[in-house]
């Protein structure tokens, strides 16, 4: 039996994604290893991510500021909106250095399945700006699942009658996973290669 503090550090740090009791005991121990100034600055930057992270109000990003630094460059192409799950997608798709647009973080898909339904995401906000900025592109890099198609078609819907052009990321992407699973590489030719939105997604 490990003392109380170390117990209820693991069981904590268990419940952080991909990390499990065994993964969690390691840290711990490593933690133990090193200085207090580590063990300090640890702390200080968890801290720092819930208390100086804020959300933008525009697109639904992470950063320091609101609005992002995205929203906020005057040089970005505001006539294409990149539409993505989460703001982690809008980071992978950043560190490529191939996109200019801007970006509409969802905040998930809609599934019946699992109660999330349209109104419970960022769409009335998404099509707001669609009319709002007379963007010509929508590309959407959504997890290539029923639930991310099933999202594309709800939103096209609701935009009828419009030149604008629907795109969805194309080859590179293995169906039924998200973009934090592709690499570099294979993102990059899928959002190269994207093709236009056809009514039977």
């Amino acid at each position: 039996m490990y003392p109380p503090n170390i117990i209820d550090f693991i069981k904590i740090f268990s419940k952080l994604p991909g990390i499990g009791p065994k993964s969690a005991e390691r840290v711990a121990f490593y933690i133990l290893s090193q200085n207090v100034e580590f063990a300090e600055k640890l702390a200080g930057s968890i801290i720092a991510i819930k208390k100086k992270t804020k959300k933008c109000h525009i697109c639904g990003n992470i950063d320091v500021n609101d609005p992002c630094f995205i929203c906020a460059d005057p040089k970005r192409d505001n006539s294409k909106i990149c539409v993505v799950e989460d703001a982690m997608d809008i980071y992978l798709i950043e560190n490529m250095s191939i996109y200019n647009g801007l970006y509409h973080c969802l905040g998930g898909l809609i599934s019946p399945l699992s109660g999330v339904k349209p109104e419970d995401l960022k769409i009335k906000e998404l099509i707001s700006r669609i009319k709002e900025n007379k963007v010509k592109e929508v590309i959407f890099a959504l997890s290539a699942i029923p639930e991310g198609d099933t999202t594309i078609l709800y939103i096209k819907s609701l935009v009828k009658n419009s030149d604008i052009k629907f795109t969805t990321l194309a080859r590179g992407i293995p169906v039924g996973t998200g973009l934090q699973y592709a690499g570099n590489k294979s993102l990059e030719e899928a959002f190269k290669g994207r093709e236009e939105v056809k009514t039977n997604v």
